[in-house]
């Protein structure tokens, strides 16, 4: 199945959602990755989530979004730990079409302007 959306033309809005939980496997995966022992990436990277049992991870603050996973690269907008990923990001978005990417194509086209990223957190007075 084809998809209709390019991640590469994306600021990453997927990487602003405040809850991006993670599984055991996932800190496994991502302690591997990074050389680090599991309760360190534990520790640093992620946190008690709102419902019982989650773990989600850690975010930091970003002009576009407010704030963004710990693991995104601000500058470049690009994972970090793109290789080790959590599950749920390899995922995402779970179709062939990412209506946040229709939607920023819409208002790029509209705005005429290719790199154009609607936010309450770019805008002049805000």
């Amino acid at each position: 199945m084809a998809n209709f959306y390019n991640c590469n033309r994306c600021p990453a809005y997927c990487c602003s959602y405040p809850r991006i939980p993670v599984q055991e496997t996932d800190v496994l995966r991502l302690a591997k990755h990074l050389g680090l022992p599991t309760e360190t990436v534990a520790r640093k990277f992620t946190k008690k989530g709102d419902e019982p049992g989650e773990v989600i991870l850690r975010h930091q603050p970003d002009e576009t979004y407010g704030s963004v996973c710990r693991f995104l690269d601000r500058e470049t907008r690009r994972c970090t730990v793109y290789e080790a990923r959590p599950g749920i990001c390899r995922e995402y978005p779970g179709a062939c079409r990412c209506g946040y990417y229709d939607f920023l194509s819409f208002e790029r086209r509209v705005q005429e302007d290719p790199e154009f990223i609607p936010s309450t957190f770019n805008r002049p007075g805000t």
